[in-house]
């Protein structure tokens, strides 16, 4: 699956793992920032995320809150 922006991520690794987060910008080919409502907004390494077939319509470089409110939208 491609990792894109706006693409719903599970967390593989740390102690946010189970966690859902968005990718808000992609780095590089192995580099990603994520943010969610449980995941703090943070460089991560696409090895340590699930993605799944979800995708929101967000920006690039998309606010913590404007996340948390689009996913929690998708998921009522």
């Amino acid at each position: 699956m491609v990792m894109e922006i706006g693409r719903v991520c599970v967390k593989l690794a740390g102690h946010e793992a189970g966690e859902t987060c968005v990718i808000v910008e992609v780095l590089d080919d192995t580099n990603v920032v994520i943010s969610g409502p449980g995941v703090k907004r943070r460089r991560c390494n696409i090895a340590h995320l699930e993605p799944t077939d979800k995708k929101l319509d967000v920006s690039k470089g998309a606010s913590d809150d404007e996340v948390k409110s689009k996913l929690s939208a998708q998921q009522a």
